[in-house]
């Protein structure tokens, strides 16, 4: 009974942390800290080793389950999975239908990020600034190089999903941050969205498993890679994440999607074109009519950045409990 109740407990953290990674600019792994897991979180990742490789093909499947922690990962999948799928239909919502105030929130987020990341370091110098100028340079380059609408191949939803799940071991960024920045978080959301309500099933359920598939792959590659430039570059690289963040700011400026917008403000017009893009010529036709509901776009950022306020004051709080 006291293992079946720790492992619930890990559960319900896990639904924590996949309500974080769905929001861009809240990071899981920041809140598997604040839950006082992310060493066994991290710890339980890389014993996924060639040991264990070599136990799972030798068939000591239960030997392979303990060297892996196995338990507590399937007890953290299934809380993140399931938290996931629950909020994946409200964040299509909330981006079909408040669009201003949904990105405003996401810059709120992604902006106090930065800032904590940055506050983290010390002892600046020159270098350090070309370092963090780079970042910003970098991140603006791929946000506007970028085109709105990647391709949809199964090779870039594997690439999308091995990149997204490194998120989790770096510092202030979430995987959704990522999927922002490859152009497929609405795309992911709206996958999850569908195969829950049984629509296009089969489809969507291929395109989930190819992303998962990507996702196992580059946390048991990539992030081996990314520790070991943390360990190594530790102030130089988060001075390029930083920047990096602060660049992609302009992919998430809450007016920067004028269809979006238009769709959500002018229901009867965006019902005439579906799903599809509206025409050129639409778009500047109702450009000048948009509420840009200034108002509340800056209380929802405000929101934003309160939360990951909040949410860094706790892991502080709970770093300070740790050392007392």
């Amino acid at each position: 009974m006291l293992h079946l109740n720790k492992y619930l407990l890990t559960t319900i953290k896990g639904a924590c942390m996949g309500a974080a990674d769905v929001i861009p600019g809240v990071s899981g792994g920041t809140i598997a800290f604040i839950m006082g897991i992310y060493d066994e979180f991290v710890g339980s990742i890389a014993s996924i080793d060639s040991a264990a490789i070599k136990m799972l093909f030798k068939g000591q499947f239960r030997d392979f389950w303990k060297h892996i922690n196995g338990n507590f990962l399937l007890a953290l999948i299934i809380g993140i999975g399931a938290s996931v799928v629950a909020l994946a239909s409200l964040m299509q919502t909330l981006l079909s239908e408040h669009p201003i105030q949904t990105w405003a929130f996401f810059f709120g987020l992604i902006v106090a990020s930065s800032i904590f990341i940055l506050k983290g370091i010390s002892g600046w110098k020159p270098l350090d600034g070309v370092m963090l100028l780079t970042g910003i340079v970098l991140g603006v380059t791929v946000c506007t190089l970028s085109p709105t609408n990647t391709p949809n191949d199964l090779w870039f939803i594997f690439l999308s999903g091995a990149l997204a799940i490194c998120a989790m071991i770096l510092p202030g960024i979430s995987g959704s941050f990522i999927l922002l920045i490859l152009g497929k978080y609405q795309y992911i959301m709206g996958c999850i969205s569908d195969l829950t309500a049984g629509v296009n099933f089969g489809q969507n359920l291929l395109i989930l498993c190819i992303f998962l598939l990507g996702a196992v792959v580059g946390i048991l590659g990539f992030s081996k890679f990314l520790r070991w430039l943390l360990a190594r570059w530790n102030k130089e690289t988060l001075l390029v994440l930083a920047g990096f963040i602060i660049g992609s700011l302009v992919k998430v400026w809450p007016w920067s999607n004028t269809e979006a917008i238009i769709k959500a403000q002018f229901p009867d017009v965006a019902a005439g074109f579906a799903d599809a893009p509206l025409p050129a010529g639409v778009i500047d036709q109702f450009a000048g009519a948009i509420d840009m509901q200034v108002t509340s776009a800056v209380i929802f950022a405000s929101i934003g950045f309160l939360l990951v306020v909040g949410i860094e004051f706790a892991g502080k709080m709970k770093s300070t409990k740790q050392k007392a």
